[in-house]
């Protein structure tokens, strides 16, 4: 009867004692549980958190960006622009001048030196050459001020603009002072020809004239 009483009780107690065990792994288990969730919730806020940062600092950058494009953009539409300090700089009209100056020039001299009969064929050919050559040049920088005085075709500002002018100026000068020098010397040419073929016709004339 003890010895029942007492297999009994023992088992009564290792089962409390299982169960005990039970209870408390289990809630160890919940409370572990517990913890993670609370991590997992707080790297969730963290994240969340950092996606809006970046989400705001994002349309932050896209607004200055899209800002800056905008003031860009204008800057190079106003670079477009001609403004009437560029069109009233007198160099333009100078360069126009020593255009026609040019083309006036040239056509004197092919004429003179044609019409003078002290040059060869080949030599009035390379006279035509040069002439044509100027004239073609003159004419590329004529289009070149037309591109910098019209709005809309080039982005330069101002300043550019007049150095581009200046330039254009400089280069059509160099080639009127050229042309200038060129027809001098071939007009002294031609002058030294015909003095001497007028020599040589009064030498022979001379010459005719003892003859007899």
């Amino acid at each position: 009867m003890k010895l029942s009483l007492l297999l009994t009780l023992s088992i009564f107690l290792s089962l409390g004692i299982s169960t005990s065990k039970a209870q408390s792994d289990e809630a160890a288990q919940l409370l572990l549980n517990v913890t993670k969730l609370s991590q997992l919730k707080q790297i969730l806020t963290d994240l969340e958190k950092g996606y809006t940062t970046l989400k705001t600092g994002y349309t932050q950058i896209e607004n200055l960006a899209s800002g800056n494009f905008s003031l860009h953009q204008t800057f190079l539409n106003n670079l477009l622009q001609v403004s009437p300090a560029v069109k009233n700089y007198h160099k333009v009209a100078e360069i126009i001048g020593y255009q026609i100056r040019l083309v006036k020039d040239c056509q004197r001299g092919i004429t003179g030196f044609k019409s003078s009969g002290q040059f060869t064929v080949n030599e009035i050919s390379y006279l035509s050459q040069v002439y044509g050559n100027l004239f073609d040049k003159s004419l590329q920088q004529l289009d070149e001020l037309t591109l910098v005085l019209t709005a809309g075709q080039l982005r330069m500002s101002d300043e550019e603009r007049l150095k581009a002018i200046d330039r254009i100026h400089s280069d059509l000068q160099d080639k009127l002072y050229f042309l200038t020098d060129f027809n001098q010397e071939n007009q002294i040419l031609a002058i030294s020809r015909a003095k001497a073929s007028q020599e040589i016709t009064q030498i022979r004339n001379l010459h005719s004239l003892k003859a007899y």
